[in-house]
């Protein structure tokens, strides 16, 4: 939102520079008389307006140059001469290309914003939206910040699907950018949308994206992800293929990070391993969090090159509602970092509702 009116107050902003400057240029010339040659300088005005402006307005600002033109030259009494004559021709053949320049702009402007839209549309299909409860008081929030502005969707995954062996859950980084980590991501969902039906555990469901990955991956290609399966006792069971392990908010104020007992390599990677990663279980209490998110979150960087300090924002997820306070991180994020993000980042936050925990227990 605040890119969004940065962006629009300088839209603003250039859309009026071409009659500020145009107004300096003519005051100044009304002031100085003849000599001070700055006539040229009124084809600033129609070329600033190439920028932002539309047709109809590029063609205004070049009508009210040359008019300024004509009205200085007949002012200083120089209308008739050469260079008057010469400035005239610069402004209307300047206000031409302009005019050109303003068509071509808006154009591809038209078709970034197609791009954008089949990009969204593309999103809704392959990011779905998660349901806002994964079992009985149980609640859910996810955050998506895709690195790639103009397209809106990346890399990281996310999914949240209620099957008869219980909610199951996967968040996910394919390795690189570009419609290629697209594709994988799409493949990685695919075959976890029906893997998590059919598969009795969550080794099962890993296998099933092994061989779809296997398929489909090529050279040294990787899918980073933690699956978990939310089976109504007091624990989440966890699987963790490479990827950072979850964040646990205890109901109690505890803050700590559920590390997988044994290192696991990343989905695409079976043919070096030679063991399958195991399940463990972490505490998932009345009044507990479970954050889940990529690598993008803890890697943000800020002008210093500091890492974003995820534990110690951790705070910000007690708010009252889940999805505010994922929200309020994720906010948090973007101010951290100052810019745009350098990779993609994803949250994915399950809160136990029963007895949530407070911020004075932080």
């Amino acid at each position: 939102m605040l890119t969004s009116i940065g962006t629009t107050r300088t839209q603003d902003t250039l859309k009026l520079l071409p009659f500020i400057v145009m107004a300096v240029v003519a005051l100044i010339d009304f002031g100085s008389g003849p000599t001070s040659g700055l006539l040229p300088l009124l084809a600033l005005g129609p070329a600033f307006a190439s920028v932002a402006c539309g047709l109809t307005r590029t063609t205004v600002v070049g009508v009210v140059a040359l008019a300024l033109c004509v009205f200085l030259g007949l002012y200083n009494d120089i209308l008739w001469m050469p260079r008057t004559n010469i400035t005239m021709v610069a402004i209307l053949g300047v206000t031409v290309a302009s005019v050109l320049a303003s068509a071509g702009r808006l154009r591809h402007e038209n078709q970034l914003a197609d791009v954008r839209s089949v990009a969204e549309a593309a999103q809704r299909v392959l990011l779905r939206p998660v349901p806002r409860r994964a079992g009985p008081g149980i609640g859910v929030a996810v955050s998506y910040t895709s690195a790639t502005a103009e397209a809106r969707i990346g890399g990281d995954l996310y999914e949240v699907v209620s099957t008869p062996h219980g909610v199951r859950i996967i968040v996910g980084d394919v390795q690189g950018k570009g419609l290629e980590a697209v594709e994988t991501a799409a493949v990685v969902l695919g075959a976890f949308r029906e893997a998590a039906h059919d598969e009795g555990t969550l080794q099962g469901v890993v296998t099933r994206l092994e061989n779809a990955l296997t398929r489909e991956l090529s050279g040294e290609q990787f899918v980073t992800a933690v699956l978990a399966e939310i089976g109504g006792g007091p624990a989440i069971t966890v699987v963790n293929c490479g990827h950072p392990p979850p964040m646990v908010l205890g109901g109690d104020g505890g803050i700590w990070f559920a590390d997988p007992p044994d290192e696991a390599l990343p989905l695409g990677m079976s043919s070096l391993q030679t063991s399958r990663p195991q399940p463990y279980r972490v505490p998932f209490q009345p009044g507990d969090q479970v954050l889940f998110y990529t690598d993008g979150v803890i890697e943000a960087r800020d002008e210093e090159g500091e890492f974003y300090p995820l534990a110690e924002r951790a705070h910000l997820l007690d708010g009252a509602d889940p999805q505010g306070s994922l929200d309020d991180l994720r906010a948090d994020l973007l101010r951290h970092v100052g810019r745009p993000l350098g990779d993609d980042a994803a949250m994915l936050l399950l809160r136990h509702r029963a007895a949530h925990r407070t911020s004075s227990a932080a």
